[in-house]
């Protein structure tokens, strides 16, 4: 990239380049294989993804809500643009309305390219306006390029690539390249050996491709920290080369036959899936499956099983985020944590059905089956070692989450194995015997923990039985 980078970074670290707002800037295209090296492209064209994403992995997590707030903000306006009339040898170029930080392109590695991008975003909107002067948030330009398949679609990943950069208002990125370069003169001979010069052109360093959940794990585990995402976490992963995952939205840009959704395959022969743009969103109802104990993740789950609880309840934007937690992993994860990755609403929601534990029931009753021979456990005569006349009626705790009469009736048929639409009435037996018909008015009234025996009578026409609670 045709801009110069910061004096003022130190020896080992990643560079750092300074852009201002709207201005172009040339990214010329090379093509540096080696003799021999993917001889299928040769004469072909192939396509190139350039994005500014995050830098920080914390902001990477909620990239979505950041891009969508920064919408919000500025309708009509996009990230990234591509100066078509300064931009050299790329052909077939796309953008996609819903994916303001991306453009696309295709071009030939055996010509001379050069994309002009426009980067309209500043780095100090995606900083929290607390006390005034924030610091402006680094971003990334970052260049996917891949080949075309046997089916011709352009999908088989080839190369990533990208650098760390901080945009400006216009002009600004030019006093500041100059305040840092003055801070260099000040510096002793010694201190400035600890610094690297400042280069004319901005190198775009090949970098792997990965999910960045994954590093997040790996962090996590060596450190016995209760953070997942440490302030510093997303520049030692810049040290280290670690590219921008891929976005939730598809990349395939709009054109006028459906196409599916592509996947990609890395160097190093992990292949990531991108989902569809119309995926459910978290708020997205599901088929109305109450949480219960039985739908509680459990340590043991695998990934897979992992990826169908967050389905199951409602956390389909997510699936890719975690695409490689188990659940042990998962519920390892604090409250802050969640919160911090899928924002105050979905981080509590995703919490507490992590947490779950068991509602509180409105009411409970004890309930034992009298039957023409009692089940019993018989109690041991601890004197004479005789069994006793004695016995323990069993009873079955019934929980009720509605004070309804339908409620008892349920639970009932299913604590004791009988078929619902066997049981005509349910009655409780009062005084002199009579029998009362139990009504929700009835259930309102019972006392927390009662305890009752009951019987079952055949109906009057022979079809079903009722239910009587003494």
């Amino acid at each position: 990239m045709c801009a110069a980078t910061s004096p003022a970074v130190k020896l080992y670290d990643e560079t750092l380049t300074y852009l201002n707002q709207g201005q172009s800037y040339e990214i010329r295209m090379l093509d540096n294989r080696k003799a021999g090296d993917i001889p299928e492209i040769n004469g072909k064209l192939v396509k190139s993804i350039i994005r500014v994403v995050f830098h920080d992995r914390r902001l990477q997590y909620t990239e979505h809500q950041q891009l969508e707030g920064w919408k919000w903000n500025r309708p009509g306006d996009r990230l990234l643009d591509l100066d078509i009339p300064m931009s050299v040898g790329v052909i077939d170029i796309k953008t996609n309305p819903s994916q303001l930080n991306a453009v696309e392109f295709l071009w030939d590695p055996t010509k001379c390219t050069s994309a002009f991008i426009q980067v309209h975003c500043i780095s100090t909107e995606f900083t929290p306006r607390k006390h005034g002067g924030e610091k402006g948030v680094p971003f990334r330009i970052q260049v996917d390029t891949f080949k075309q398949t046997e089916n011709g679609e352009y999908t088989d990943h080839l190369h990533s690539a990208s650098c760390q950069i901080k945009v400006f208002k216009p002009k600004g990125a030019d006093r500041k390249q100059k305040t840092d370069r003055e801070k260099m003169e000040k510096r002793t001979a010694h201190e400035k050996e600890k610094y690297q010069p400042s280069y004319d052109t901005t190198i775009l360093t090949e970098m792997r491709l990965e999910p960045i959940i994954e590093d997040a794990v790996e962090h996590e585990q060596k450190k016995s920290s209760k953070r997942t995402l440490p302030a510093d976490y997303g520049d030692s992963l810049a040290k280290r080369g670690s590219c921008s995952p891929w976005p939730d939205t598809p990349t395939t840009f709009v054109n006028n036959s459906p196409t599916p959704a592509p996947t990609f395959t890395s160097a190093q022969h992990n292949t990531y899936s991108v989902p569809d743009s119309n995926s459910s969103s978290p708020n997205h109802q599901g088929d109305g499956t109450s949480q219960g104990s039985g739908d509680q993740l459990h340590p043991s789950a695998t990934i897979q099983e992992t990826q169908q609880w967050l389905l199951k309840h409602r956390f389909s934007t997510y699936t890719r985020l975690f695409s490689n937690f188990s659940g042990a992993d998962l519920l390892k994860l604090t409250r802050e944590d969640l919160v911090q990755i899928c924002g105050p609403a979905d981080g509590i929601r995703l919490y507490n059905a992590l947490k779950s534990r068991s509602v509180r029931p409105r009411l409970t009753i004890y309930v034992c089956q009298e039957p023409v021979r009692s089940i019993q456990l018989e109690r041991q005569d601890a004197g004479n070692g005789d069994s006793s006349n004695g016995a323990i009626y069993v009873y079955h705790a019934i929980y009720l989450e509605e004070m309804a009469a339908s409620e008892v009736t349920r639970k009932l048929a299913l604590a004791f194995n009988i078929p619902l639409h066997q049981i005509n009435q349910v009655y409780r037996q009062g005084p002199t015997g009579i029998h009362i018909l139990v009504s929700d008015q009835m259930v309102q009234n019972f006392q927390d923990e009662s305890c009752f025996l009951f019987t079952t009578i055949k109906a009057e026409n022979g079809e079903g039985f009722h239910i009587i609670l003494k």
